[in-house]
């Protein structure tokens, strides 16, 4: 099927080893490039008095900061960064699919695009490193806060018959983490590839509003709650645990 495959675009050779360049790999990098030619667009010249993208980027920094201390307190600062990065990261790979062509071919006209830009979050292989960071730092955290002993002591609470539920919340945290954000993304894939087989003059660019803009942006939200509620567990030391 075409939205599960993914396609190489080229081939790298590595210290005598082949590394298959994968699309995914390469819209990775056209959001990466988008997103630093925009930062530095943004801060290019800063004015005391602030003045068109300035104001949005000093109103977007203050949001942040502001949600990350409701979220983590005194330790606002240790994780603002990475959920900025993680949320601007997630907006423009979800919704990046909205500036790709769309094949058309009816009432005898056919037009293949050059190329097609599909979303690098509808690969598991880009969900699950991002999950897998999250958790990484939810763990770390962890240690840091309660000390080793404290965090072990926390996987028996509250009795010690929950410490093989405790240690499975953190592989179940990963797996939601990675498949809710892959399923949505994917689905949505789908469902635009079908809506452009049955009308593709019109029903595309309606549809595109929901499936690849307003869904990706709804998406990217949830996993950067989400990943900020875990973070936030693990950095809270609980009175009742001693």
């Amino acid at each position: 099927m075409e939205a599960l495959d993914i396609k190489t675009v080229f081939t790298l050779t590595l210290f005598g080893r082949a590394v298959p360049i994968t699309e995914t790999v390469v819209i990775s990098w056209l959001v990466m490039a988008i997103l630093i030619v925009l930062s530095l667009a943004v801060t290019r010249r800063l004015r005391e008095v602030p003045r068109g993208g300035q104001i949005f980027a000093e109103a977007a920094v203050e949001f942040l900061n502001s949600f990350c201390k409701g979220q983590f307190g005194s330790l606002a600062k240790y994780f603002a960064s990475y959920v900025g990065t993680l949320f601007l990261f997630l907006l423009v790979a979800n919704t990046i699919g909205v500036l790709s062509p769309v094949e058309i071919n009816c009432f005898g006209l056919h037009f293949e695009p050059p190329f097609v830009i599909k979303p690098p979050t509808r690969d598991i292989n880009v969900t699950a490193p991002l999950a897998l960071i999250t958790m990484s730092m939810v763990l770390l955290c962890g240690l840091l806060r309660r000390g080793p002993l404290g965090w072990i002591k926390q996987l028996f609470h509250p009795v010690p018959l929950m410490l093989p539920f405790n240690l499975m919340d953190y592989a179940t945290r990963l797996i939601s983490l990675s498949l809710r954000l892959f399923g949505n993304m994917l689905g949505g894939f789908v469902l635009m590839r079908m809506i452009e087989g049955i009308l593709p003059l019109a029903l595309p660019m309606i549809f595109s509003l929901y499936f690849d803009f307003f869904d990706g942006i709804v998406q990217a939200a949830i996993f950067v709650f989400l990943s900020c509620m875990y973070l936030s567990e693990a950095v809270t030391v609980e009175e009742h645990i001693e």
